[in-house]
């Protein structure tokens, strides 16, 4: 019979793996808070090109192809069981998407018996034009808040404060976030961009400080460049980080061991 590994074995550490195989190593029941941001399946078919001629540099990366809608589902399937698996009774996931996979995702949850307590739409206050001009701008995505099952209690809602970290007022389902850009956005030596969706820390604070303790263990299964590591870091939460891509695995190394005195950093961000 094969030995459970204790989750401390996985705590604080990055996982340059596939996110669905790492995710069957981890025990039940053993984790506080997961945020997951899957590919979204954008279905691109052509180039986009701006009216000066240049070209958008838009979502082409291989991670983010799947051959049908049912390969999408399935893939989403399987990972959202193993993090239902792995989520405490008393925890609570996060799962982020934009209007090509979030209803599919949102559907595939409930199907699977997890229970959402709120809808979260991230208003960009920044977002990409539309520059055909042939829809609305996109100036939103999605984030589906959910605990275990319908069942589960105890979970982790930081209302009070969230409601100072909101200047006095009840913190609304609607935020307005600028999306990552500036010295936030890591880019390479040529000065592209490392990773095409990556997260602004904002974002991430509001997950993270809303719905964990000092000492939570958060788990993120399609890790990227680290932001929800980075963020975990500095409030004092433990992290599990799992991505297959090795280039985004060395960025994730690099930025979480720049983040050395917490306390430090702490007292430089004291309106967190």
């Amino acid at each position: 019979m094969k030995k459970e590994k204790d989750i401390q074995a996985f705590v604080n550490k990055v996982f340059c793996e596939d996110s669905i195989k790492k995710l069957k190593e981890i025990p039940d029941n053993s984790v506080d808070l997961i945020f997951a941001d899957p590919p979204y399946n954008l279905q691109l078919r052509n180039e986009l090109w701006r009216p000066n001629n240049t070209k958008v540099d838009a979502v082409d990366d291989d991670w983010d192809k799947y051959d049908s809608f049912e390969d999408y589902d399935k893939f989403t399937k399987e990972w959202l069981k193993e993090c239902q698996r792995v989520l405490k009774t008393t925890g609570t996931m996060w799962v982020i998407g934009s209007y090509h996979n979030i209803f599919r995702v949102g559907r595939i949850m409930q199907d699977l018996g997890l229970w959402i307590l709120n809808d979260i739409t991230w208003v960009k206050t920044n977002p990409m034009p539309n520059f055909l001009g042939t829809r609305f701008t996109n100036a939103t995505e999605t984030l589906i808040w959910v605990k275990k099952n319908e069942q589960s209690k105890g979970y982790t809602f930081n209302y009070q404060f969230m409601k100072k970290y909101n200047e006095g007022k009840q913190m609304r389902s609607d935020w307005y976030i600028p999306i990552c850009n500036g010295t936030e956005r890591i880019k390479d030596k040529d000065g592209k961009k490392v990773h095409s969706t990556q997260k602004p820390e904002q974002l991430l604070r509001y997950v993270i400080l809303s719905s964990s303790k000092e000492g939570s263990i958060v788990l993120d299964p399609f890790a990227g460049t680290g932001t929800t590591g980075a963020v975990a870091k500095k409030y004092g939460r433990n992290y599990i980080l799992i991505e297959r891509d090795k280039n985004y695995c060395k960025v994730i190394e690099e930025r979480l061991s720049s983040i050395k005195d917490r306390e430090k950093w702490l007292e430089e961000h004291s309106k967190l």
